[in-house]
């Protein structure tokens, strides 16, 4: 699976144009502010049908436009060729796959399944528990669509509960107790299995890489934990009513579990450094990669956007040889960078990324 062109309309500061990425590497090569950035959000836009960097698509339409339209000729996971048109106009977004309108993002993002590093990837480490139950679940929804169908109930009959909690519903509990508790308790052993299996990846990775001494350790600790039948949780969730209505919220289950990093020193984001808490960010997405493959199979995309600036040359040659196999990797460098060897194989495509124009290298 892999693209094969990519074409954008008023999309931020990109001009409009279209471009052969017909290759397994393709390096954008430019100065800050260019829009190397911007191009992996179109591409990361049209994996999964959402940006990385914002919920408000009027972000990303360019100054002085009300919409904007990219799209992609692509190879998918069948290595069928497919064309994906996503454009945003009048204030709606919408989603063509082969001419035909989509209107579940699930038959999306089983197409061109990505990784995406990302600068911000830092909160992985130091961030919110938000954004490490985020992590997993887009590592599990990247493969499982039936984790992605229990994602989804969990987060309607939630926002149910949590209204009737508001208005004292009481009559409504027992219904949605149940309901919370079967696709809870199905989410809770999917998130325990792929925190096992990252464990066996995740640790070594840094170690390699990172050669520093620190042995990483990954930990979930559900907000239900012991409690490992429907029927426990929704007695559980009922014993609780009278003390989520003091909070005006639902108080326990899996949009309240925590996924923790320590090691021999305790908690890692207390005690490492900016840099070492960066470079487990970058490993963790490395990890998510080596998951994917190891659960399905097969080698996913990936958008690596100026994440190896820090890293000194051995451990850059170390995260380079530990990211594994892709079936199609976009690079983006800054133009002093002395990127890895092989991008003048046939193989491989460099752009140099002027105010948002793209002007391909020899």
């Amino acid at each position: 699976m892999k693209f094969d062109r990519v074409w954008f309309r008023n999309f931020r500061n990109l001009k409009d144009q279209s471009i052969d990425v017909s290759y397994k590497q393709v390096f954008l090569i430019g100065e800050n502010g260019q829009g190397k950035t911007n191009m992996l959000e179109v591409l990361y836009f049209l994996c999964y049908g959402n940006s990385f960097r914002t919920r408000n698509l009027r972000e990303v339409t360019r100054h002085g436009s009300d919409d904007f339209l990219i799209g992609a000729e692509f190879h998918d996971v069948h290595e069928d060729s497919r064309e994906i048109i996503l454009k945003y106009v009048e204030g709606k977004k919408t989603v063509l796959l082969d001419g035909r309108e989509i209107k579940d993002r699930r038959e999306v993002i089983y197409n061109i399944p990505c990784v995406n590093f990302s600068y911000d990837d830092i909160d992985l480490i130091r961030g919110e528990p938000e954004f490490r139950r985020n992590f997993f679940d887009q590592s599990l929804s990247m493969y499982d669509p039936l984790y992605l169908d229990d994602l989804r109930h969990y987060k309607a009959v939630l926002k149910q509960r949590n209204a009737a909690v508001k208005t004292n519903m009481k009559q409504m509990m027992e219904t949605y107790n149940l309901l919370l508790a079967r696709y809870g308790l199905r989410i809770q052993k999917a998130r325990n299995e792929a925190c096992s299996v990252l464990n066996m990846i995740f640790p070594d990775f840094y170690k390699n890489i990172a050669e520093d001494g620190r042995n990483l350790t990954l930990s979930y600790r559900p907000s239900w934990d012991g409690l490992d039948s429907e029927e426990k949780i929704a007695e559980y969730l009922g014993e609780n009513w009278e003390r989520d209505q003091r909070m005006f919220s639902t108080t326990s289950g899996i949009h309240r579990d925590r996924f923790i990093i320590y090691d021999q020193n305790g908690l890692f984001q207390n005690s490492g450094s900016t840099g070492q808490l960066r470079l487990a960010s970058l490993i963790l997405r490395t990890a998510q990669a080596a998951f994917f493959r190891r659960q399905t199979g097969m080698n996913p995309v990936m958008l690596i956007d100026d994440v190896m600036l820090e890293l000194d040359s051995r451990r850059r040659g170390a995260f380079l040889e530990q990211l594994g196999s892709y079936s199609q990797a976009f690079f983006t460098f800054l133009l002093d960078e002395k990127y890895f060897s092989g991008d003048s194989d046939e193989s491989s495509k460099c752009y140099h990324v002027i105010n948002g124009q793209f002007e391909a290298q020899r």
